[in-house]
């Protein structure tokens, strides 16, 4: 500090160092800069902290390398919607045309659909802050409070209310065993809460065609118990985003 002050009395105006000579950086040489670059060419997915490892430097040169020296930066893959063939644009004009007609002639066609998906969700810890508070001792950490998670929201509904929803376990995939017995489960729903539609056999599945949905032990599964399904047509850039309404 009195070093800095005596070189401003004696007229220095700069505060950046001065050059020395010293040990020249092995990190940032155009050796180093062309390896990284050959790394991220082969693999854009990689992350900082997982490039040093390949090429024997710091993270820190490695974000300068990327950043300053090569001039990337990280972004998103935009979403681009698949474009159908010309047999899915019929099939999906077929369906369109024949649900048109079902809900033309018969007016209790869509009270009759029960109909969902699954969805990640955002949970939130409903605790007040003083319903959190907690006794602590003098050493004790203090509690923290808990972060927002996702977990996989099951949902079916149909022109009422919900009829149905679960929170898969954590871990759970969706897979067609798991699907199966939500599938059980939703049935005994659609019994308790709908009786007269489970009375009639009148209600009609409605689920996407998701790989789970569309394997042959869940078409299996809704066979034996003559479930019937609504066809789904084929997903083009304009349906895609109905999904969000769940």
């Amino acid at each position: 500090m009195f070093d800095w002050f005596r070189r401003f009395e004696e007229g220095r105006t700069s505060v950046e160092s001065d050059p020395r000579s010293g040990r020249p950086s092995t990190s940032r040489n155009m050796e180093k800069i062309a390896e990284v670059r050959i790394i991220v060419r082969n693999n854009r997915r990689l992350t900082v902290p997982e490039i040093p490892d390949d090429c024997g430097i710091s993270v820190g040169s490695c974000d300068a390398i990327l950043t300053d020296d090569l001039h990337m930066k990280r972004v998103c893959a935009k979403f681009v919607p698949p474009l159908l063939p010309d047999d899915q644009r019929e099939q999906r004009q077929k369906i369109a045309r024949d649900l048109f007609e079902r809900s033309c002639e018969d007016v209790q066609f869509l009270k009759n659909i029960v109909t969902g998906d699954e969805s990640w969700v955002y949970g939130y810890d409903p605790k007040t802050k003083q319903q959190s508070s907690q006794w602590k001792g003098p050493t004790s950490p203090r509690p923290k409070v808990r972060g927002k998670t996702t977990v996989m929201l099951l949902a079916f509904f149909d022109s009422e209310d919900i009829v149905h929803h679960e929170y898969a376990p954590d871990g759970q995939t969706i897979n067609k065993e798991f699907y199966v017995e939500f599938l059980r489960r939703l049935r005994e729903s659609v019994r308790r809460k709908r009786p007269e539609k489970w009375r009639d056999t009148n209600w009609i599945l409605h689920h996407d065609n998701a790989p789970t949905h569309t394997l042959h032990l869940v078409h299996q599964f809704l066979a034996k118990h003559d479930t019937v399904q609504l066809q789904q047509p084929p997903y083009s850039p304009d349906l895609p985003p109905c999904d969000f309404f769940l």
